[in-house]
């Protein structure tokens, strides 16, 4: 195979697509070059279809090589792991956009795998990875309707950037990554510093500009070295059977679809459905071969989800009523509470119809912050938001263990929203993570997250900028009609063609995230979407702010309390000690415990800038661990006077202590105004006398005069 390079000076930067030399066994793959950042990306296709299944089997992989940034993987291993949280999230962006464009009847698997080979951080490995995902599968023989690409849009001065550096994004207020085709957008992912929602829209529409000139230079590749795309086995399924279940289950299902409650919608629905399979297997099961028995219930089970589809979308389109009876923007009943955990640092309940989010914050010391091992410059987080979504929360049995993709996504995205107003460590100098636990879902508990989230963390204390409250908006079309519906609920996220969350604080948008299950949506829907999702959020906020206004002044009782002071960063080293002995004495001796790791033991971070932090929940031992390290690092002046204990008596003179760990030498010559012909005359081991500093011997150490003192 030829190797062929395709080059496009894409806004100044060159991008650069390489095949024919790399992974030629795949369907498709190509190497793209972004500045220095290189990822090979590679699409592959079962080549037979599994006509059961239920979903289309995408997998989508970004695999981090640690090597790409010049590092060793740490631990014991010294190889790549489990993916980290930006390698799923990382992975989750790409398969968002890229899975509605598959055709709704393919069953062959597809892996998508992206391997990250080298990064310059101004070059985004994510963004590159998106873009050769959609090459890949594109020139390949598997069916798809893209090509897509994404872009991440920055605004500096007020001025948009387009995939802004390193540099650019510590400056900008909004950090957005934008996904599409050449039509329309069909993925968004941002953070932000309560920008308002007409910049928002701004930013959206000139990223989807850029996308246009992405697609057009991967067409360009398309038309040279694409491959015939392949054709593929369908379940075909005739009229006859689907008037035949229809006339069986469609009355039925209307009604259904009106129950308010969803338990009970989703146990009537799922017998109406059973019913109607039972029917087939009574009749078939004996008749039929296995095979063309089971394929059978496969095109029984299809139609009737088809039929619920359906009249799910008419009755929210022609007929404006929603699922549950509620208006078009009409939130659920919600309810708060906070302070439901009595030994946590901050708790808060928050209810939203049938979804409910229990949060909880807790404070730790700096020290205590998330170590990254990844591709990126962080290297250390200490605001965290965990999500947990047990199977109880919808009346399930399930699994359990380690959090999934999309619990680690539901988790990054309220982890966004909250970090735009978490404090500066300078102006609180905790470690902070907040743990939701979903207690009950029916959609949106991403939302609910950050709402209680944000009552948690006020409830502990900390002074956050602005109360944050989110929302999810959806999205039902029926044709060129469509309505837009505030705070969806689970079926309407199943059965509607999109997911779009909005959160933020009263003033403007903190983070966002939208999903579509069909090709794209216009500017005139985002805006819309935008306001009656900034109309709810402002309603939700007041509800949380009779719960609670504002951040208490004082952190729990609980709480390790907090004292920061600044000493000379040369002094570190002497509050450390040799081998650590030094701080490890004040830690057991201020705390009155035998070892350091002591669930007692005061807590000490030395940071490079001189900064000592300390943590403990009894100011008493803060105070005096502090003490302890001001006199370590308590400096002599020169011609003072001191009042020093005797601790060691010598034939030349006495050592004197001003404080732990300060001690230094009166000769038997400066003494007294006489001479002096023992030490033992004039001072006594234990005795406490005036001394004045005079200065330091060849060899550094101190040196004092009860003589001129005296004076």
């Amino acid at each position: 195979m030829e190797k062929k390079i395709f080059e496009l000076d894409f806004r100044g930067r060159k991008l650069v697509v390489e095949h024919g030399e790399m992974a030629k066994q795949a369907n498709g793959a190509v190497l793209v070059r972004y500045g220095d950042t290189v990822v090979l990306s590679t699409a592959v296709v079962s080549k037979q279809a599994n006509l059961l299944s239920d979903f289309f089997p995408l997998m989508v992989l970004y695999q981090e090589k640690l090597y790409s940034v010049g590092k060793i993987p740490g631990g014991f291993i010294k190889r790549e792991g489990r993916p980290t949280e930006n390698a799923t999230l990382a992975a989750r962006m790409i398969d968002r956009p890229m899975r509605p464009l598959f055709p709704e009847n393919f069953r062959n698997e597809v892996q998508i795998v992206n391997t990250v080979l080298s990064v310059d951080q101004d070059n985004s490995p994510e963004l590159t990875a998106l873009f050769g995902s959609s090459l890949a599968t594109s020139i390949s023989c598997i069916p798809f309707e893209g090509p897509i690409a994404g872009v991440k849009v920055g605004r500096v001065n007020g001025e948009f950037v387009l995939n802004p550096t390193a540099a650019q994004l510590d400056e900008s207020d909004i950090d957005l990554t934008v996904a599409g085709t050449k039509e329309a957008i069909n993925m968004v992912e941002s953070s932000a510093k309560e920008v308002d929602e007409e910049s928002m829209l701004e930013a959206l529409m000139f990223a989807h500009e850029a996308i246009k000139e992405l697609v057009k230079f991967q067409e360009e590749i398309i038309a040279e070295i694409g491959s015939e795309k392949m054709e593929y086995d369908v379940l075909e399924i005739t009229d006859e059977l689907k008037e035949e279940i229809s006339s069986l289950a469609k009355d039925k299902l209307d009604k259904a679809l009106r129950i308010k409650d969803k338990l009970e919608k989703y146990e009537t629905i799922d017998k109406i459905k059973e019913e109607v399979v039972d029917k087939y297997r009574e009749e078939y099961e004996d008749k039929l071969k296995k095979e063309e028995y089971d394929e059978l219930i496969t095109k029984v089970k299809l139609v009737l989800e088809k039929i619920e589809y359906e009249i799910f979308r008419r009755i929210v389109v022609k007929e404006h009523t929603r699922a549950d009876g509620r208006k078009m923007t009409e939130i659920r009943p919600l309810s708060t509470d906070i302070d439901i955990l009595p030994r946590t640092h901050g708790s808060a309940l928050f209810t939203r119809g049938q979804t409910q989010s229990l949060s909880v914050t807790t404070l730790g010391a700096l020290g205590e912050h998330q170590i990254l091992d990844g591709l990126s410059l962080e290297a250390e987080k200490r605001f965290m938001l965990h999500y947990n979504f047990p199977a109880f929360s919808v009346g399930e049995t399930g699994r359990y263990g380690a959090p999934g993709r999309r619990e680690v996504g539901h988790g990054a995205l309220g982890e966004k929203a909250l970090l735009q107003v978490i404090p500066s460590e300078e102006e609180f100098p905790y470690t902070i993570r907040v743990v939701s636990e979903i207690l009950e879902s029916n959609g949106s508990s991403s939302q609910a997250s950050i709402c209680a989230g944000c009552m948690s963390l006020m409830a502990a204390g900390v002074p956050i900028k602005a109360p944050v409250a989110g929302i999810a908006m959806g999205l039902i079309t029926d044709g060129d009609d469509y309505t837009i519906l505030t705070d969806i609920q689970g079926m309407e996220d199943h059965l509607g063609d999109m997911d779009f969350k909005v959160a933020g604080t009263k003033d403007g948008i903190c983070a966002l995230q939208m999903d579509i299950k069909i090709k794209g949506i216009t500017k005139q829907i985002l805006k819309e979407a935008l306001a009656q999702a900034k109309k709810a959020r402002l309603e939700i906020l007041a509800v949380m702010a009779k719960q609670i206004k504002e951040p208490r002044k004082e952190v729990s009782k609980y709480a390790p309390k907090t004292m920061t002071f600044t000493i000379n960063p040369l002094k570190i080293k002497d509050v450390i000690g040799k081998g650590g002995e030094m701080i490890t004495k004040i830690i057991c001796d201020a705390s009155n415990v035998t070892s350091v790791t002591d669930i007692n033991a005061v807590k000490v971070d030395l940071e490079d800038d001189g900064r000592v932090i300390i943590y403990h929940t009894d100011q008493d031992i803060i105070n005096k661990t502090a003490d302890m390290i001001k006199d370590i690092v308590r400096e002599v002046e020169d011609g003072k006077i001191y009042t020093a204990k005797v601790v060691k008596i010598e034939e030349f003179g006495c050592f004197v202590q001003l404080w732990p760990g300060c001690e230094g030498l009166v000769h038997i010559s400066q003494l007294a105004k006489e001479r002096v012909k023992k030490t033992e005359d004039v001072v006594k081991l234990g005795d406490e006398i005036l001394v004045k500093a005079i200065g330091t011997d060849k060899k550094g150490r101190l040196n004092f005069s009860r003589k001129e003192a005296l004076k």
